[in-house]
């Protein structure tokens, strides 16, 4: 399952992403893309097992990283 995450801030990373997922689950992708300009980003986590994925989803939901809560949801295009 593809899933989105919104609301980062510059300061978090790929590897930061993957070390929140993993606990849930096996994460084969993690990208994000960041807006120099403003520091926000948005990031996109693959998770194979759509079990492991929503868990995921529901547990990390509104999460605060780096100072930011975190908005978490399947994401709805294919990369």
């Amino acid at each position: 399952m593809r899933i989105f995450v919104g609301n980062l801030t510059m300061p978090v990373t790929e590897n930061d992403l993957r070390q929140l997922f993993e606990p849930y689950g096996k994460v084969e992708f993690v990208q994000i893309i960041a807006d120099q300009t403003s520091g926000e980003g948005q990031g996109f986590v693959l998770m194979p097992d759509t079990d492991e994925a929503q868990a995921a989803i529901d547990g990390l939901q509104g999460t605060q990283v780096k100072g930011r809560t975190l908005t978490i949801h399947a994401a709805h295009w294919q990369w």
